[in-house]
């Protein structure tokens, strides 16, 4: 096989195992399943949301603290996700995603609300030990709102439908 093409496929293969990664953190956020957003992160990355800033490893039991104590579904959905290998370095590489995170909860006053937050994951992401993880993280805010919700006016009935959870018993886990 030529140089060109090998190296071709070794860039398919590294946006590939990148583009898992940030889907398994969203999987991990949304299953509030610590271990997986952790295996997401190498051991020094950092973080930065906001409102945490911090070593990727820590924020792993940061988030799923918080989303349980401030809402009781979230969704999110990553789109437009764009890799770019680092010129120099094939261990390297910088991806950009859209990140549509949806967040239901319940307010003071017992009113269903769902949080939206429409941003952006710009990280770094390095191939170390034959493993492609986040070694930088930092959200970017594009727009947010928040809606109050009528949940009587769903034109399907939910109880036919299997519930996700928020854990491991999900679906999803399940061989």
């Amino acid at each position: 096989m030529d140089s060109l093409l090998e190296e071709q496929i070794q860039t398919l293969i590294a946006k590939d195992e990148i583009r898992n990664v940030i889907m398994r953190y969203a999987r991990g956020v949304d299953r509030l399943d610590e271990d997986l957003i952790r295996s997401c992160y190498h051991e020094d990355s950092t973080d930065d949301h906001g409102h945490w800033k911090g070593p990727g490893q820590d924020f792993a039991a940061f988030i799923v603290q918080s989303l349980k104590e401030r809402s009781h579904h979230t969704t999110h959905s990553i789109a437009n996700v764009l890799i770019e290998m680092h010129p120099d370095d094939p261990n390297k590489a910088r991806s950009e995603a859209l990140s549509l995170a949806y967040l239901r909860r319940t307010n003071d006053s017992g009113i269903e609300c769902l949080d939206f937050f429409s941003g952006r994951y710009i990280d770094i992401f390095e191939n170390r030990n034959d493993e492609w993880r986040i070694a930088k993280r930092v959200i970017v805010h594009d727009w947010s709102m928040t809606a109050q919700l009528d949940s009587d006016s769903f034109p399907l009935p939910m109880d036919s439908f299997i519930q996700g959870t928020r854990d491991t018993s999900d679906l999803v886990y399940q061989w």
